[in-house]
């Protein structure tokens, strides 16, 4: 292998290990945000399903099927 070959593979290599950490830098700050709104979609979604839970006609619904299931016979 001559050395323009040799300097060629050098420079190849320089050039993707820049690329990979460019890369790596233009993603650094998405996963704290992705995380930010998963964490905000997730809590929404538990308040909802909160209300909806304890909400009288679901509330009666679930413990009419706790009582039913208490008293089956075995």
């Amino acid at each position: 292998m001559g050395v323009s070959a040799a300097m060629g593979r050098q420079a190849r290599m320089r050039m993707r290990a820049r690329a990979r950490r460019d890369a790596a830098r233009r993603d650094a700050g998405m996963t704290t945000s992705e995380y930010a709104v998963g964490t905000i979609a997730a809590a929404g979604f538990a308040a909802v399903l909160y209300k909806i839970v304890t909400s009288g006609t679901v509330s009666g619904a679930l413990e009419s099927m706790i009582g039913k299931a208490l008293d089956a016979p075995f």
